[in-house]
């Protein structure tokens, strides 16, 4: 890692690295070299630290780190061909213990040998002047600090709460996987769609005030990591109890149009603002249903997400008119009856929130009997009429194999692959 000469074509790391490749792509790996070499004005030798952050789009502290894990820290500010294929192979093709550490490497912008808080902070700023500073995207929060110090509550520090260890940054990726995705995907091209960028559209009436809306873009960001692609393009506002009123009637009656997956936010009287996903959508059971792609949240005062972890099957609830005890009436994520991990009654005025075995998550508030102050729930990808559309589209003749296929041929495009299917 510290060796001052360039790696050689022989050199057992690069072979080994190679192997990992098609020969396709290490042609377009070449190719790729090769353009940034000569926009570095280096003779095809190598390629300048200012041309590879500027075509990965990284600058700063994160993209000064990249380039220096890449190199493999030999500080003689040169990319070569060989480091690429290196770096790729460890990055990109490893096993996921190789990716981990070489992300791990990555956060530690300072170079010390040694990961704290300002390190993830650098890393974090790094990430949402990315994400909301270019393109049509603006900043969802007054300030991007203000969204990084949500990331970093999520982090545990062993050490007397300065050092970030491997086992503290697995866990920190796990409850954040935006993150992670991100991070994964640095030595991608950045203008093919690069894994934990996307960030759906939030579409709301223009008569209603932003300011009332809780799902801000870095929320939806972040929720949008535990998502498949096809559901983070729009996010429609099925309702606010600010707008709508507290009406559970309503609440059921907005959903039941939309029909697709929700996402439920709940503000409470303590200012912690959390809820849950359900895959299923929500609409009258006797009891608990739903399958493992649903998941808890968490939005403030820190960033978290809480997948199933095949405890039990006690997934979603939806319980409207019983009149049974052992019934509640509301909507509830996890847990049990009455010891829910989240659960808001049909009244809309009462709450609660346990520690519960089914997604793992703790109590998602200050307290466990909560007061929700604000209510809203979002209808996640393709609408009704949409999906009826393209269910139609499907049944039918129309379109080309490879628009049948685009989803594979754009994974393609990731990998840096754009041709080799033509």
């Amino acid at each position: 890692m510290g060796n001052a000469q360039s790696p050689r074509t022989d050199s057992p790391r690069f072979a080994t690295a190679s192997r990992a490749f098609t020969q396709k792509e290490l042609e377009d790996l070449k190719l790729l070299f090769q353009s940034l070499a000569t926009r570095s004005n280096s003779n095809g030798k190598y390629v300048s630290p200012s041309v590879f952050e500027s075509f990965f789009g990284l600058r700063g502290p994160l993209g000064d780190r990249l380039f220096d894990l890449v190199t493999q820290k030999r500080k003689d500010q040169k990319l070569t061909y060989e480091d690429l294929v290196i770096a790729k192979g460890t990055y990109e093709k490893g096993t996921n213990e190789e990716i981990e550490g070489f992300i791990y490497q990555l956060l530690d912008v300072s170079d010390d040998g040694t990961l704290g808080r300002s390190d993830l902070e650098s890393v974090l700023i790094a990430i949402f002047n990315y994400i909301f500073s270019s393109g049509n995207n603006e900043p969802g929060l007054d300030s991007h600090q203000d969204a990084v110090q949500i990331f970093v509550r999520a982090a545990t520090f062993s050490e007397n709460n300065e050092q970030f260890t491997y086992e503290d940054f697995k866990n920190w990726c796990t409850l954040l996987p935006s993150v992670r995705k991100f991070l994964g995907s640095l030595l991608m091209p950045p203008d093919i769609g690069r894994p934990g960028c996307q960030v759906p559209r939030l579409v709301y009436g223009e008569n209603i005030d932003s300011n009332l809306v809780l799902l801000k873009k870095e929320y939806a960001w972040h929720l949008g990591g535990a998502l498949p692609q096809h559901e983070l393009e729009e996010w429609r506002l099925l309702y606010h109890s600010a707008i709508n009123g507290l009406s559970f009637t309503t609440f059921l009656g907005n959903i039941t149009i939309d029909g697709g997956p929700t996402v439920l936010i709940v503000k409470d009287k303590q200012g912690y603002i959390y809820g849950g996903y359900a895959s299923q959508p929500l609409e009258k059971h006797g009891d608990f249903y739903g399958d493992l792609k649903s998941f808890l949240f968490q939005l403030y005062p820190k960033a978290a997400i809480f997948k199933p972890t095949g405890a039990n099957n006690n997934i979603q609830w939806c319980a409207v008119n019983f009149s049974s005890e052992s019934i509640p009436n509301g909507i509830g994520f996890g847990g049990r009856v009455n010891h829910f991990g989240l659960f808001i009654s049909a009244s809309f005025d009462q709450g609660q929130t346990f520690a519960c075995t089914t997604f793992g998550s703790p109590c998602l508030s200050k307290v466990n009997r909560v007061d929700p102050e604000v209510i809203e729930c979002w209808g996640v990808g393709a609408g009704q009429q949409e999906r009826q559309s393209s269910n139609n589209n499907n049944n039918g003749s129309k379109g080309t194999v490879l628009d049948r296929f685009k989803e594979d041929r754009h994974m393609l495009n990731m990998v840096g692959l754009a041709n080799s299917s033509d």
